[in-house]
């Protein structure tokens, strides 16, 4: 992209901040984004709803407010929740602008493009919303983060060839998943040539942890590299990527990233074979054959969020991260009943075709989770 070729490829997610006392560490974040622009860094990844507003709000006070406008790079995005009418887009979109004190974006994305929501975005005209604020020079380029498969990125990039770049969520562990499918989506956007920008490199923290066998791979291979230094060299080692977002949540994991990049070296053949045997592994762990078809809920009289339980409890098998385990289940079950609340009914276990045995399986979640 022109102007940005000598744009470091590290990007700093604002979405998972420090805490102190349940609030936002103001301290500890202002150091954070202090040694990362030292370091030459300058690309910073927010958006509408990140902790309800308050990722914006930071922007504008720790950022903004304290550093030239030139010297940094701000991405942000708009949710379909609150593109209704163009009216309401600009009312949003002057909100950001108010909160961030940032003058204008560099990047601006519809956020989580997917078959939920692009209709939502196309009848409100957001595309043309969009291209007009770019001619008016507050943004600068605009693009889209996307959580869908292959066909699915094919018709908007095929329908958009104005978009300027595309957001991935990819990682070494989603990279054959059949599910997220990010090697496919990558091809596609190698396709259509637009430059990418990649998220979850660390799968929200995952690839940083990893149970006892996998991280004696790691470090059996490269004893004075972190575990989560694979995650984000495998990322950012792909051809046609502009920046790699890490959601950083403290300066050691600042210091750990630039230590990565300030000297950034693509796998190798041979860390690509450690990777491929930790790919491997991670598909040979036993896990539950929920397929989300949902029937389990249906008549759950304590509307548990089942398969959502069930996708935590994967995700601890294969990743044995008890913080972000009960980070997840919590979300899954913001709007739900917990496992907890399941009164052994068995209503659910009647109506699942792969025979899962739920019960327990909740009962197992209340007892890691709760």
């Amino acid at each position: 992209m022109k102007g940005l070729e000598n744009l470091k490829k590290l990007g700093f997610g604002l979405m998972r901040f420090p805490r102190k006392n349940g609030q936002i560490d103001k301290v500890e974040l202002q150091h954070m984004i202090d040694e990362f622009l030292a370091r030459g860094y300058k690309y910073f990844d927010t958006a509408y709803v990140y902790d309800d507003g308050g990722s914006e709000e930071m922007v504008g006070e720790l950022l903004a407010s304290r550093y030239p406008r030139n010297s940094f790079y701000l991405a942000t995005k708009m949710p379909s929740k609150v593109v209704n009418t163009p009216e309401d887009m600009e009312t949003a979109f002057n909100l950001q602008l108010s909160r961030t004190k940032a003058g204008y974006f560099d990047f601006y994305l519809l956020h989580a493009i997917g078959r939920g929501n692009i209709e939502a975005f196309n009848k409100a005209g957001a595309w043309d919303f969009l291209q007009q604020k770019k001619s008016k020079g507050l943004i600068k380029h605009v693009g889209f983060s996307f959580h869908d498969g292959p066909e699915m990125l094919e018709e908007v990039l095929t329908a958009h060839p104005e978009a300027d770049f595309v957001q991935l969520q990819i990682n070494y562990a989603d990279w054959e998943d059949p599910k997220v499918r990010s090697r496919e989506c990558y091809e596609v956007a190698r396709k259509h040539n637009k430059p990418i920008i990649i998220m979850e490199p660390v799968k929200g923290g995952n690839l940083a942890g990893m149970g006892d066998d996998i991280r004696k791979i790691f470090t059996d291979a490269a004893p004075d590299q972190s575990v989560a230094s694979w995650a984000v060299r495998f990322a950012a080692s792909l051809e046609g990527v502009l920046v790699m977002l890490s959601g950083m949540s403290d300066l050691v994991q600042v210091k750990d990233n630039l230590a990565t990049f300030d000297d950034f070296k693509p796998l190798t053949e041979n860390e690509m074979a450690v990777i491929g045997k930790v790919q491997k592994m991670l598909s040979e762990i036993p896990t539950i054959p929920c397929t989300r078809c949902k029937y389990c809920v249906s008549d759950c009289p304590s509307e548990i969020n089942i398969p959502g339980i069930l996708g935590v409890l994967n995700e601890h098998a294969l990743y044995q991260n008890g913080v972000r385990g009960k980070g997840h289940y919590k979300w899954v079950t913001n709007q739900s009943g917990k496992a907890s609340d399941c009164v052994s009914c068995g209503q659910c276990e009647s109506q699942c075709p792969q025979h899962i045995n739920i019960i327990n399986q909740l009962k197992k979640s209340a007892e890691l989770f709760e």
